[in-house]
């Protein structure tokens, strides 16, 4: 198997075609990528931006160039001496009538020939959650009607524009009416009696899309109607929906797979078996799996590690100031004083998504709890469930047949005990708990086990990265997928432990920006910094909190927007923030707006997305306009002032973090354009079309000393990847060495090794130094780092070059920090050939 040096993750749709992707490829090879790595490919809903919403597996999608241009993109990237990764979603389709399988389901319902191929609770009609009205109201307003036999061929009943099928029987009896004489369509379209028992006599039936949460019957990726659950465990499901899949890797065009929500899955450790059995041991495989602190993926899985999010979270460990969080967390004690309890929070939000957003699918687990302890009230077990979903401190365990075992066993053990701790009938907690660690060959006991497992990573999900995650806003740089905002800020030590066990564990992704990432990467760096200044900060938020004050509305519920959001927005105001205040303009406004919105939705406290509150949405718009208008130039002019040192502090956090996860262990991926400033906020804002023309002239002129920060970032980048190339076994296979570092400020510098038997790199970042760093060059006064040097191993005493500076280094026992910095602010160093 060949491990990528490098991934570029490219986003398809929104303007990105094969031949866009076509004509940057010469820019890619420039700076040393090794694998485009693209989002999913295939055929999607019509106007669909990111590619996940599938209609057919087998086919390239035309929207994007179709088959011919993905054969020419294949070329262009063999000519350039680069590999293809694909982005595959074995887990869900669209749930659409552009979907030939969901629809024949809709029209022969069980005898479909794709009835196994999706997760459906056949015991009933499929619901489909598309009406404002309950079916009577619609009926009634005229927005559902009756077709005539269509391109189909089968005749449909209508909402709005699109024809839902009806099943033969009923279409034969409609067009024998029709063709009697007897009535036209528009007359028993307008019967609406008939029409009641034509829909009911269908295997669908409408349902108001508010209604989809309790009485949804099928497995929905997360809250997604509109995406269905796949059975990929049943052989013939997984072989027709990867037939072109293999057929790509097996001819040699793509050499490798992303695979996407693995933990969607009913038993993703026999997916995965599957999959490389079927694509053979040369294909690199990757996995989006989100790791709780301290976990692991499963060693058993035949992959090469996870699409890189507990990269993120290591860093945030590395770039927050302990104390400076401290002083922030005391002050947002103040601000919102029933936000400040994180485990508290989690345990709310997961509450109220199995209690509410997945409300269906928990009456689902209900039910087979019932089958195996059928001793249980349903309120009781009802509640049991309930417990044991919110007691869950990972995604998901991993139990297929058989007993649960390992340290799925544990942790499961565990979750019951919490469970039990918090549940008024403890007893009943463990009649269900016991049931799923222990099955035997009850397939009740495996059905449920089944299924809690695939719903408890959606509830994690939902829960905190899309709620608690705009809820608790103390720093909203650690508010991001794979982190735990509650336990940061750590000494290097920690981070060391982490890549010892990375280069033991993982040849996935490093990943600092993604396509579902809250924010990018550069705008994290730079709000990690605020812990840098927290002083200042809350000093700040205080006077604008008065310079402001005319944009709040006053109500019998407080001040709209509360200061709990109030703080929000200042931060991610900060994220954002131009390098020139001149640049601030309708685009970041609008930006900013249609950000908060989702923020305030994704709350769910004043208002969301099912139910928005337009008086307090309006409240929040207006509060967020008037912070940006041209007349507000006192508060501008005040934020520029106060966010100068955090931006300048950010820069040198991006470029740490990026000469960080180009040489730790894992496979550095550059998302789409972050080569650049990631100053995105949360999708859409980060899938917006990338500049590549600006890249390519960038990277055709020099960054001198005082030059753009930007432009150093890139470059590094380019060297980075480029030595990558250079020395593939040393980054893939090398160890991992911490640098023992001591002297007056050995707790600013992170210092590793990577080394093998023949060569070795070292590198050398600073960390929170921003309040003696020169805001242009980055660099500190001459004598900062005083004594401070970097002790070094016998095997790393020899000959070495500075690959950053392009200069020869001084061989020794030691380094020193103060001449290691002599051309920037860190410093990448290799043994000479």
């Amino acid at each position: 198997m060949q491990v990528p040096t490098s991934t570029y993750r490219l986003q398809f749709r929104n303007g990105m075609t094969f031949t866009n992707a076509c004509s940057i490829i010469p820019y890619l090879k420039r700076i040393g990528v090794s694998h485009l790595y693209a989002s999913p490919l295939f055929m999607a809903t019509e106007g669909s931006t990111h590619g996940y919403d599938i209609v057919d597996q087998n086919r390239i999608d035309p929207a994007i160039g179709g088959a011919g241009g993905f054969e020419r993109l294949v070329a262009a990237l063999k000519a350039a001496e680069m590999q293809l990764i694909l982005d595959i979603v074995p887990n869900h389709m669209a749930a659409s009538l552009e979907n030939p399988w969901w629809r024949s389901l809709l029209e022969l319902g069980p005898d479909s020939p794709y009835a196994t191929y999706f997760d459906v609770d056949w015991t009933r009609p499929i619901t489909l959650p598309v009406l404002d009205d309950p079916f009577s109201q619609a009926l009634a307003s005229g927005t559902i009607g009756l077709s005539g036999p269509s391109a189909t061929g089968t005749s449909s009943l209508t909402h709005g524009m699109l024809p839902y099928p009806l099943r033969p029987e009923s279409a034969a009896r409609v067009m024998a009416l029709v063709s009697s004489g007897r009535a036209s369509l528009d007359e028993l379209a307008a019967d609406h009696a008939f029409m009641d028992a034509l829909h009911r006599e269908q295997h669908w039936h409408f349902i108001p899309w508010r209604d989809a949460r309790q009485r949804i019957s099928y497995r929905r990726f997360f809250e997604v109607a509109g995406l269905v659950g796949l059975r990929v465990e049943d052989q013939d499901v997984f072989n027709e929906t990867h037939r072109l899949i293999i057929e790509l890797v097996h001819s040699g065009k793509v050499q490798g797979l992303r695979v996407d929500h693995v933990d969607g899955l009913s038993d993703p450790a026999d997916y995965l078996a599957k999959l490389r059995k079927a694509v053979g041991r040369s294909a690199y495989i990757i996995v989006e799996k989100i790791l709780a602190q301290n976990e692991t993926m499963p060693t058993a899985w035949p992959v090469s590690g996870t699409t890189g999010y507990e990269v993120i979270a290591s860093f945030a460990d590395l770039f927050v100031e302990r104390e400076g969080l401290e002083l922030l967390d005391k002050a947002y004690r103040a601000v919102a004083p029933t936000r400040v309890d994180f485990d508290l929070g989690r345990k709310e939000a997961k509450r109220a998504m199995v209690e509410c957003n997945f409300a269906g699918e928990r009456a689902r687990l209900t039910d087979l709890a019932m089958a195996v302890g059928p001793q249980l009230q349903r309120a009781t077990a009802d509640e049991a469930i309930a417990g044991i979903l919110v007691a869950f401190p990972v995604y998901r365990t991993y139990g297929a047949t058989g007993p649960l075992e390992g340290t799925d066993r544990v942790m499961f053990e565990s979750v019951l005990a919490d469970a039990a701790r918090n549940a008024e009938e403890p007893d009943a907690v463990w009649v269900i708990g016991r049931a799923i660690l222990d099955p035997d060959d009850n397939a009740n006991a495996l059905e449920l086990r089944r299924r809690l497992q695939q719903l408890s990573g959606p509830v994690m999900a939902k829960a905190m990265e899309d709620t608690l995650f705009y809820r608790y806003n103390r720093l909203l740089g650690l508010n991001e997928v794979g982190g735990d905002p509650d336990t940061v800020g750590s000494e290097p030590d920690e981070f060391h432990r982490a890549m010892r066990q990375r280069a033991m564990l993982q040849r996935g992704l490093s990943a600092t920006s993604t396509h579902d990432t809250k924010r990018g990467e550069d705008a994290r760096a730079r709000l990690y910094a605020l812990t840098e200044h927290a002083a200042d900060w809350v000093a700040g938020f205080n006077r604008w909190q008065q310079l402001n004050r005319a944009f709040i509305v006053d109500t019998a519920d407080g001040p709209w927007p509360e200061p709990n959001t109030q703080w929000m927005l200042y931060q991610a105001l900060a994220g954002i923030w131009p390098q020139d205040i001149e640049d601030i303009n309708g685009v970041l406004s609008d930006r900013f707006k249609d950000y908060a919105q989702k923020a305030i939705r994704e709350a769910k406290t004043y208002t969301d997305w099912g139910e928005p509150n337009e008086r307090y949405e309006t409240a929040v718009l207006d509060f967020v306009g008037g912070l940006l208008c041209k007349e507000n130039q006192a508060f501008r002019n005040d934020f520029d002032h106060a966010i100068r040192r955090v931006i300048a502090a950010g820069h040198m956090n991006s470029l740490a973090q990026t000469l960080l996860k180009l040489t730790i262990p894992g496979v550095p991926d550059i998302y789409q354009g972050s080569e650049g400033p990631e100053l995105s906020l949360v999708d859409p804002d980060n899938r917006r079309p990338v500049d590549f023309h600006r890249l390519e002239v960038m990277l055709s002129s020099k960054a001198a000393d005082g030059g753009d920060v930007w432009q150093k970032k890139q470059t590094l980048i380019a060297t980075g990847l480029t030595l990558r190339q250079a020395r593939p076994e040393l980054y893939d296979r090398g160890d991992y060495l911490p640098l023992n570092v001591r002297g007056q400020r050995h707790r600013h510098i992170v210092a590793f090794a990577r080394h093998d038997k023949r060569q070795f790199s070292i590198t050398i970042v600073p960390r929170l130094i921003s309040r003696h760093i020169d805001a242009i060059t980055l660099r500190t006064k001459p004598g900062y780092w005083g004594d401070t040097l970097i002790e070094l191993p016998a095997q790393l005493n020899a000959a070495r070059r500075d690959i950053l500076a392009d200069s020869a280094v001084d061989r020794g026992p030691a380094i020193d920090i103060e001449t290691a910095f002599r051309t920037q602010p860190f410093a990448l160093l290799i043994s000479a050939d």
